[in-house]
């Protein structure tokens, strides 16, 4: 175990190293990469090498839009192709024996990109135009390929569905990011659950439902549509064949993925033999007769270990009965938690397959005040053996959901290169390349659920605690202020001022300002609040009775402010209002403000 971990640290480093030569943070971070540090200039002239067939497939709709032309007696070469093909053959032994793999290098002479498949070459492809700065690209040599077979999102929550414009964004993020699965099963679209899972799509939403599985081939992420049935389906011949006309129905709009949920119901639709028996039905006459659809998948009624009743056999009878390439879904040891090795030794035996993981985050339908945008961390960097699959549940807002979705990217790629912090980073960077700073600052306040019925808790404001732990016990304690603390934590309300007004007018990433206004809004009052209760600590311990008193009217006005815009905000929930700074910046403020006030 020494050695093992020896040489992880060794590989790490030299990762590290790699990716600086190569000017940039690559993600996901590849199984395997090595830079001489030398560097070439983008080729204008050069000899393309590419499979006799397939112009139109999404690796080389992507590459020529990068490298548009080819020049029959250029001497640099440029091969891509995947396994089988004639441009890349003499590459053949680089290929990683991984699905969705493939190798990559640039030299003086070449480009190579050579996929184990075509997901594969499509996932070099994107490496590769990663790699682009300022004209030139790094020379490299790169193995790599996913730990999870399936990653990706599920569109589960419950609340206003994404729009169908973020949907297309989505897809796009999905596979520039290497992941390969959507699920479509909004709670709240009546066409997928009770009472409209048996009428097909009218005819405008069904174009656009097209118009979803064109672009999701388009990035080689394949389109799961999910069926709600259980609340009110009837184990009767009807019924089956109502699911099974659905699916056609589907079938026919494009969807080549298919998924059943009995999660959140009650009743006759619970029982494990009835599902099983339901579900082998339609692999057996639908999935598996179509040849060119994608494994079952369904979401059991006790999908967490909290709700799981052994005496009950529900899960067991599901392991027993179901068809093997079912795939069968589970969220962890409760609703919301993360996902560990020993959650999978106790879930895996009992449906006799690798868990595909259900993961409820970001998704904030439970905290709907709340937004989500903190580090992904707490998942198991073991367990890539011991999943068939890792999909997110997002929030319903889907920008601001890509934060925490490209960290899971980089998570269910390589789980041993995974760092948390750089990730979470990167994607700041990526979301809003001209406002990351100002970004940052807001979503480093901005991923506490506060009290929530899963009791499930993320860190926030982690950089900006020992500054405000200091400076309330010093007040609170001894009536004095500690400089240092006070400057830093002046210099952050400071900060939270300047990037809401800059969001709020930022052109990087519009739709994600409009996703989050009325958040930054009231965390601009945050910051001004801040700024009103440190004055009234400064006067308070400077005796100065005048200047205090100002500032505590312009605190205790910005407070009223703050509550009435969490009281007019983001009416239309269940959970209405915002929130912001809760796990540390509104309490350290509002327990200021009353020391101050008893001095």
């Amino acid at each position: 175990m020494k050695h093992r971990l020896i040489l992880f640290f060794s590989m790490a480093l030299l990762l590290s190293a790699t990716m600086q030569a190569a000017g940039k943070y690559l993600h996901p971070a590849p199984q395997q990469m090595s830079a001489t540090g030398d560097s070439i200039a983008i080729p204008t002239d050069y000899r393309m090498y590419v499979f006799e067939e397939g112009a139109d497939e999404p690796a080389l709709k992507l590459l020529y839009s990068f490298l548009p032309y080819s020049a029959e007696k250029a001497g640099f070469g440029i091969y891509v192709g995947a396994r089988g093909d004639k441009s890349v053959k003499k590459f053949s032994r680089n290929i990683p024996q991984k699905a969705e793999g493939y190798y990559l290098k640039i030299d003086d002479n070449n480009i190579v990109v050579a996929g184990a498949d075509r997901r594969g070459l499509f996932y070099g492809v994107q490496t590769l135009l990663q790699l682009v700065e300022n004209g030139k690209l790094p020379a490299v040599e790169i193995t790599d390929y996913p730990d999870v077979p399936y990653r990706g999102v599920v569109e589960g929550f419950y609340g206003k569905p994404w729009s169908h414009m973020a949907r297309l964004r989505q897809l796009e993020f999905y596979g520039r990011n290497k992941m390969n699965v959507y699920i479509y099963g909004p709670k709240d679209d009546p066409y997928h659950r009770t009472p409209d899972w048996r009428i097909p799509y009218p005819e405008e939403e069904a174009e656009r439902m097209m118009e979803l599985v064109q672009a999701a081939t388009d990035n080689n992420v394949i389109f799961y549509w999910a069926i709600h049935p259980g609340q009110d389906i009837k184990w009767n011949d009807e019924d089956r064949d109502n699911l099974l006309q659905k699916f056609e129905h589907m079938y026919q709009l494009g969807v080549r993925g298919f998924a059943v949920f009995f999660d959140d119901i009650s009743g006759e639709g619970t029982k494990a033999d009835k599902q099983a028996e339901l579900l082998n039905y339609i692999d057996d006459n639908f999935i598996q007769t179509k040849h060119d659809v994608a494994p079952l998948i369904m979401c059991p009624t006790e999908y967490n270990k909290s709700w799981t009743k052994l005496e009950g056999g529900y899960l067991a009878t599901l392991g027993e009965r179901l068809n093997g390439d079912i795939h069968i879904m589970w969220t962890g040891d409760k609703v919301v938690e993360t996902i560990d090795m020993e959650t999978l030794d106790f879930v895996n035996p009992l449906i006799k397959r690798k868990a595909f993981i259900w993961w409820n985050f970001p998704v904030s339908d439970y905290v709907q005040p709340h937004l989500l945008m903190g580090e992904v961390y707490g998942n198991g960097l073991d367990i890539k053996d011991d999943v068939s699959a890792f999909v997110s549940n997002p929030m319903e807002y889907a920008e601001a959901s890509k934060i925490a979705i490209q960290s899971i990217a980089d998570y269910t790629w390589n789980m041993e290169a995974y760092d948390s912090r750089e990730s979470w980073l990167q994607a700041i960077r990526d979301l809003m390349p001209e406002n990351a700073e100002y970004l940052k600052t807001f979503v480093s306040h901005n991923s506490d659920l506060g009290p929530n019925g899963h009791n499930f808790q993320r860190m926030e404001s982690e950089e900006i605690a020992p500054a405000l732990d200091t400076l309330l016990n010093e007040f609170r304690d001894n009536g004095t202020v500690n400089p240092q603390a006070y400057e830093q934590v002046a210099r952050e309300c400071k900060n939270i001022i300047t990037a809401s007004y800059m969001l709020l007018t930022a052109e990087d990433n519009r739709p994600l300002a409009e996703e989050i206004k009325p958040w930054l809004r009231y965390f601009r009052e945050l910051g001004e609040y801040g700024c009103a209760v440190l004055d009234m600590v400064r006067t308070a311990a400077d005796k100065d009775t005048e200047s205090f008193e100002a500032a505590y009217r312009q605190a205790k006005a910005l407070r009223t402010i703050m509550q009435m815009t969490d009281d007019t905000s983001n009416r239309d929930h269940r959970q209405p209002g915002v929130k912001c700074g809760t796990k540390r910046l509104l309490p350290a403020f509002d327990s200021l403000f009353e020391i101050a006030c008893n001095k």
